[in-house]
Order: C-alpha cells, then structure tokens, then sequence
C-alpha cells in the first residue's frame, strides 16, 4: 500500500454546485518529495468569496485555470506511477477532501483510483492519544500555509512523526 497525503481547497462547501480551486498530494515515505499540485478551471458559477479567498487566488485567476478533466486524469496518472500496489488517500479532514477528489474523479474520469474508502489523519492521531480531543496539528514541520502541497506535506511529516516516535505501524 501508498500512503498519499492530499489536500484540497475549494470556493464552497460542497462539490458540483462549488468548485474544487486546487489540490496538492505528497506520497508518504521518507523523503516527501514525490508531489502532485492541480489548479483547476470552476465548474460553476456559484462561489463564496470568504472560501476563495482562503485559496489566495482570485475568481478571475481561478478561470485561467486547467480544465478538470485533464488535471484529473493527470492525478490518476501521477498516483499509478508513484504507488505501489494499493493507493491509499488519507488527509487532515478527509470528510471536506475525500468529498471534493472522489467527486471530481467520478464527475470528469469515471473512476477513483483511492477506491471507495479514505482515512483521517487526526481521527488516527486521536486514536493513538487515547483522547478525543487532542490534536496532531503540532507534529508539522512545513508550515500551514493554505498551499495545498505544503499543507499535505506537513501532514505526511506528522503522519512520519506518529510512525517514527509514536510506534504507529505502517510501511511505507
């Protein structure tokens, strides 16, 4: 199995009627420099500029943007050459992510690669704690910066740091 690390930003709070603006992905092992970053074209006119915002690029800048379908497939391309055997997505809040790329798979490709299940990084962290309110966020070592390749790198570093110090069994 391939651990890949994924993380999404959006202009909304749902796929279809809201766009996905960008995605990054990190392949998780130990030198974190296997990565993926898509910067997608909106499908819709509906977007919440708050949202957007949070993205750092404009509505306008947004448009420019390569269309769905290619940087989907290029995605499925990228993640077939760089897992081995099973891939694996796991991600930081994986109900917001895994929502907006297994739509985006399924919309413009046809099929998810990930299959049909993901994990989440801070439930594993919360499980590893025993508590149900701790939080992994200070394991990074990138900075969260709302770049989607840095944020899925710095939680690919905590995931490394909860296997290399905490004894979280997983190979990569």
């Amino acid at each position: 199995m391939s651990f890949i690390m994924v993380d999404i930003e959006s202009d909304g709070p749902i796929p279809g009627d809201y766009s996905m603006v960008s995605f990054g992905a990190v392949l998780v092992d130990d030198q974190l420099d296997k990565t993926f970053y898509g910067r997608l074209k909106p499908i819709s006119d509906q977007y919440l500029p708050e949202a957007l915002a949070v993205s750092g690029h404009s509505r306008e800048e947004a448009m420019t943007f390569d269309e769905p379908r290619l940087v989907m497939t290029a995605f499925e391309t990228w993640i077939t050459a760089n897992s081995k055997d099973r891939p694996i997505f796991i991600s930081d809040n994986n109900g917001f992510d895994w929502m907006f790329i297994c739509w985006y798979f399924h919309h413009f490709i046809g099929r998810n690669p990930f299959g049909f299940s993901s994990q989440n990084l801070g439930s594993l962290y919360k499980g590893l704690q025993k508590d149900l309110f701790k939080n992994f966020k200070h394991l990074r070592k990138t900075k969260h910066s709302h770049h989607p390749v840095d944020d899925a790198k710095g939680n690919a570093e905590a995931l490394l740091t909860m296997r290399n110090e905490m004894g979280l069994n997983f190979k990569i």
